[in-house]
């Protein structure tokens, strides 16, 4: 395995969250993919989360405010289509998380981390400038509410091994084999 830190290429752009919206807006949809249903979540003007059904680790529950609307995940749903075919690398769509300011910063170094590339947790703790933090780095991945597209299956441990994933180690994986290709 190739690891993050040892990459020379062009850096991607940060990705800019999306400051929360007032008031409970709350839409979501399933959606089927190679590697099972993804349950998508978000506000009406971002991504707010992205769970593998029926199990993923830390998922929140959906409660009768949650409004089923499939049309609002239309471009969302494209880009994964696109992903899981080997066509898209970065996802185009606009985020907003909710974490704690640690959490948040977690999640932004894990968006620059490439396509068919992984990274540790040791080497994230030190990219955010928390050089001994690399098990709440870890914590931190398995909070992380958007699965895919905020990359936390390209972690792995400092001696490559496989390590948890919300989303289990079999999904892990897979998607880190279907992303090399």
């Amino acid at each position: 395995m190739r690891h993050h830190d040892q990459v020379t290429s062009a850096p991607l752009p940060p990705v800019e969250f999306a400051a929360p919206l007032g008031g409970p807006r709350r839409f979501t949809t399933t959606t089927p993919t190679p590697i099972g249903e993804l349950l998508l979540l978000g506000d009406g003007e971002s991504i707010t989360g992205l769970y593998m059904l029926p199990d993923h680790l830390y998922m929140p529950s959906i409660a009768d405010d949650w409004v089923r609307d499939p049309g609002l995940f239309g471009e969302l749903e494209r880009q994964l289509d696109a992903y899981f075919a080997g066509e898209l690398k970065v996802f185009d769509v606009p985020l907003a998380p909710r974490g704690t300011p640690f959490q948040l910063d977690v999640w932004r170094e894990l968006s620059t981390v490439p396509c068919g590339v992984t990274t540790t947790y040791g080497a994230m703790a030190l990219a955010i400038g928390k050089p001994t933090a690399s098990r709440a780095v870890g914590a931190a991945n398995g909070r992380n509410p958007i699965s895919i597209i905020l990359p936390c299956h390209r972690v792995v441990g400092a001696n490559g091994s496989l390590t948890g994933y919300g989303g289990g180690l079999p999904r892990k994986m897979r998607l880190l084999d279907m992303e090399r290709g």
